[in-house]
């Protein structure tokens, strides 16, 4: 099973808004469920987040690979999921 890490703060709405879109692009594809989701509150592990080169959340990481970092909207979490479970990169869109 491949694995995703999220770096959040739970009262971020940006990151709030990111488990939303994952959960709703999860029930409209349900092959995305196949995706391990580790959720970092990096205020509860500081330590640990600081091992990683952002400055946003929500940062979603994959193998080590930082493929998004700050606010997403729905289509672009549904492009970097699937990314990851087909294995074609994914370019974070700038802004």
């Amino acid at each position: 099973m491949k694995k995703i890490t999220i770096f959040y703060q739970p009262l971020c709405p940006f990151c709030k808004r990111a488990f939303k879109y994952i959960n709703e692009c999860i029930q409209e594809n349900p092959e995305l469920g196949d995706i391990e989701i580790e959720k970092i509150d990096e205020l509860i592990q500081p330590d640990y987040a600081d091992k990683f080169d952002y400055y946003y959340v929500p940062t979603i990481y994959f193998e080590g690979k930082k493929l998004h970092e700050g606010g997403i909207f729905k289509d672009e979490m549904k492009d970097l999921l699937t990314s990851v479970l087909t294995g074609k990169e994914y370019n974070q869109p700038t802004k």
